[in-house]
């Protein structure tokens, strides 16, 4: 069982930059493969990055955030932190820590659907 405590959300202005950060509690952590996800008010949620565990520092991420976000992961904390810089308007959303010891068909960890566990979100609202 793992819990996920994301923060560091806040308001800021286009071209800004924001540290997401997840905190797990949990035994193994270093085992689970990390993800963040993002829901925008009236629209799904959606894949933002993934931390693929066992591939050394594996990473993936949605091709709208690709060059500006950066995921990663301090087992010894047991966290995972999204560097999100350049932020756009369409950035603002509710953002989800994810967590799961299971199989991707895909490897990417991109599916919601592949995820166990979440946290409770963190609002990201970016200003033009």
């Amino acid at each position: 069982q793992v819990q996920l405590v994301e923060s560091g959300g806040g308001l800021v202005q286009a071209g800004a930059s924001l540290r997401l950060s997840c905190a797990a509690s949990g035994r193994s952590f270093s085992s689970y493969h990390m993800g963040w996800f993002r829901q925008a008010p009236g629209k799904e949620r959606e894949f933002v990055a993934a931390f693929i565990w066992w591939s050394g520092s594996t990473t993936y991420y949605a091709d709208s955030v690709k060059g500006r976000f950066t995921i990663s992961r301090d087992n010894a904390k047991n966290t995972v932190s999204l560097q999100m810089n350049s932020l756009k308007p369409e950035d603002t959303a509710v953002y989800y820590c994810a967590a799961t010891r299971g199989y991707s068909g895909t490897g990417v960890y991109s599916q919601i659907d592949e995820y166990d566990y979440w946290g409770q979100g963190t609002q990201v609202t970016v200003s033009s």
